[in-house]
């Protein structure tokens, strides 16, 4: 596994779930193209499949 993910939003959440939404803004995603680099670890990998049809993710 990589050091780091970057996880970027590609879909806007307006019509997503409140979980979801929530998801997201644990992240540190607020608007979408932004990019946050995150540790990848188990609780990062979770959240990121939770909501994989909103953001794209690579391995830095």
């Amino acid at each position: 596994m990589a050091d780091k993910l970057k996880v970027t939003l590609v879909k806007s959440t307006i019509g997503a779930i409140p979980k979801h939404k929530k998801t997201v803004e644990a992240l540190g995603l607020k608007k979408v193209n932004k990019t946050v680099e995150l540790p990848d670890n188990d609780a990062v990998r979770g959240m990121v499949k939770q909501v994989c049809h909103l953001v794209k993710v690579e391995e830095a």
